[in-house]
């Protein structure tokens, strides 16, 4: 089973939608250590879902890797990494960072703890969950 991971935007810079119109699209902008490591980890064909910060706070999409990460080539540093995603098809129901925190399993997840990481692993149970409450 292909890995998952999840990543944050703010709708009004860069939404899910947006990304289903341009099917395709780099994911940068990433400069959190933390993050950058976990972005290293992804590889083509693991699944991505996008979550909207702001006053949405909620996970509204699937994607999927379409690259490993590498290099961002318009910057100097090697250190910061882009990926390729591409658009697969928004969550039936958007799953809220209110109902993350009151879940049960997911309340121990770092979307649920660590509010500003931007580029987050699922385990295989936490997916589990998070696609049930999505009603896929």
């Amino acid at each position: 089973m292909a890995a998952a991971f999840l990543v944050k935007t703010e709708p009004s810079t860069y939404s899910f939608a947006d990304l289903q119109s341009d099917q395709k699209t780099v994911w940068d902008g990433v400069s959190n250590p933390v993050a950058l490591r976990n972005m290293a980890t992804i590889r083509k064909g693991d699944t991505v879902f996008v979550y909207h910060t702001g006053d949405e706070k909620q996970v509204v999409g699937v994607a999927v890797a379409a690259s490993d990460a590498y290099p961002d080539p318009k910057l100097k540093d090697p250190k910061r990494l882009v990926i390729e995603l591409q658009a697969k098809h928004p969550l039936p129901t958007p799953v809220t960072l209110k109902q993350v925190k009151a879940d049960a399993l997911l309340k121990e997840w770092v979307l649920a703890r660590q509010a500003r990481l931007s580029v987050m692993p699922l385990d295989e149970k936490q997916l589990e969950r998070l696609m049930k409450l999505a009603g896929s």
